[in-house]
């Protein structure tokens, strides 16, 4: 089964990507400290999985930044745009 890209999701973990790598951190390393699967991860960042707010909760926490830095990039673009249809 293919999964298919979805906007806001990709929004979300292109942000998600360049947080982590900011902080030197590898998807293993954010997978043991958040507590969520590598390939779960690794679909998120892709745009494949939408973010539960608990799981951008514990990305937070797991790579020390407060939650608006994963999810202020949301405030910069046009909401109807990427939202499903």
């Amino acid at each position: 089964m293919t999964r298919q890209i979805q906007a806001e999701a990709e929004v979300f973990g292109q942000r998600l990507r360049e947080v982590r790598q900011s902080r030197n951190a590898t998807q293993d390393v954010l997978a043991l400290t958040s507590g969520l699967a590598k390939a779960y991860i690794s679909d998120m960042e892709r745009g494949l999985r939408v973010a539960s707010l608990t799981t951008i909760l514990r990305c937070a926490v797991a790579v020390d930044c407060k939650v608006t830095a994963l999810t202020a990039v949301v405030d910069k673009v046009e909401l109807p745009a990427i939202l499903p249809k």
